[in-house]
């Protein structure tokens, strides 16, 4: 798929409504894509920001995630098998964490 999954597009898109109501607007939010391929979900990972931005979530800038070839960082239980994703996944997940305490500060 180039885009977004529908079930997590209309997720935002009832978020979002009614008009003048968005749920989502002010939150943190951070996107993590992932792709049995080597694009790593670019695609969709940059049509869900621009969804994202319009929604006026707060997203996370840096680290970026794209997660490509993700069959060889999970097992068959889905868990990460890969060490250095292990770690990458930690810094996300901290960067992530100081991200929603410095938006929650603001508010």
């Amino acid at each position: 798929f180039i885009s977004v999954r529908a079930v997590l597009k209309n997720a935002l898109d009832v978020g979002s409504r009614p008009y003048g109501q968005n749920a989502w607007s002010g939150k943190a939010g951070g996107i993590i894509s992932v792709s049995p391929g080597s694009l790593g979900a670019f695609g969709a990972n940059h049509h869900l920001r621009q969804s994202m931005v319009f929604l006026n979530i707060l997203l996370l800038q840096q680290p970026e995630a794209y997660i490509r070839n993700v069959s060889s960082i999970l097992n068959e239980k889905g868990e990460v098998v890969n060490e250095s994703m292990k770690k990458f996944l930690q810094q996300y997940m901290d960067s992530f964490v100081k991200w929603v305490n410095t938006i929650s500060s603001m508010q």
